[in-house]
């Protein structure tokens, strides 16, 4: 994989009350079987309640201190070979979630449902804030090098002849972040507690084995005009291409706008996950404003644990 530029200028704030998340993140910047409950998530509340995940954890785009991403570069990852994607849902079930959860953006950690599957190497699992992994430090055992990260093969590859194709559009798609492993997560979000204490941790970060970076299928990405991890990069030539054309390479935006009260995350126009073509396909034409809504799982706006 070749690597391309990665020098940013621009800024992000949470709010007038946290630190400033732009100058952070650029100091912290580098160069970049168990058996399985239902889910590659499991329902939330046993595995939140261990000592690990209560106590640690991830961000969604955050990326580690310098420390953690020389603990990463230590750790002597495995590498490649492509994931196979599982069957697709039912456009039944599918038009019902998305249904479902349109009409009650507001859903509340109830409605939530054991995932369709079951394999958290497969290109439809769903990891979020009720959905960990059922082993908290999985990791993908097809990892390969991507742009300074690391991300499984197909996702890699598919990735790769997308960035072609943004370069022959004249838009260049810089790579930020991609896998992160559950020790570095563990470093990361114990770092934004320090920051910013844990209650604003948990909105700018997924904690330990609640992060979607874990599955090694997910991307961030940035711009040479700026607005890195910052709403303003779909404005970018970038997001515009990204929110354009991403799906055709089986790449979702997995942070919506708008729908916070789902995700359980702000709206990371950076933030990509590969769940394959087909799905993405289906995803787009199901009408599904979330990949929770798609799935059917209901929404996971806040973790299990959280009073």
């Amino acid at each position: 994989m070749k690597s391309l530029p990665r020098t940013f200028t621009a800024q992000e704030s949470f709010d007038s009350s946290v630190v400033n998340r732009r100058t952070l993140l650029g100091a912290a910047l580098g160069v970049g079987g168990t058996a399985l409950l239902a889910a590659c998530g499991s329902q939330g509340q046993g595995v939140a309640s261990s000592p690990s995940a209560s106590s640690s954890a991830t961000s969604s785009s955050a990326v580690p201190s310098p420390s953690a991403s020389a603990s990463a570069a230590a750790s002597g990852i495995p590498s490649p070979t492509g994931a196979a994607s599982s069957a697709a849902p039912s456009s039944t079930a599918s038009a019902s979630a998305s249904a479902s959860a349109s009409a009650s953006g507001s859903a509340t950690l109830a409605l939530a449902q054991p995932s369709v599957e079951s394999q958290p190497d497969s290109l439809r699992c769903l990891v979020n804030k009720m959905r960990p992994f059922a082993q908290l430090d999985w990791e993908p055992s097809d990892l390969v090098e991507f742009y300074g990260h690391q991300l499984r093969a197909e996702a890699a590859k598919t990735a790769d002849t997308m960035i072609d194709a943004a370069a022959t559009d004249g838009v260049t798609l810089l790579v930020s972040s991609a896998y992160r492993s559950y020790a570095v997560q563990q470093q990361t979000y114990q770092y934004w507690v320090s920051v910013n204490g844990q209650q604003v941790a948990d909105q700018l970060s997924a904690r330990p084995g609640y992060s979607e970076h874990q599955t090694g299928l997910a991307i961030d990405f940035a711009s040479p005009e700026g607005c890195r991890l910052e709403e303003c990069y779909r404005d970018t030539l970038a997001g515009q291409w990204l929110a354009k054309n991403a799906p055709r390479y089986g790449y979702i935006l997995r942070f919506p706008d708008g729908r916070q009260s789902v995700t359980g995350y702000r709206f990371e126009p950076w933030h990509y996950r590969y769940v394959g073509v087909q799905i993405a396909q289906e995803y787009v034409a199901s009408g599904a404003k979330t990949f929770e809504e798609f799935i059917g799982t209901g929404a996971a706006p806040d973790y299990a644990s959280a009073s």
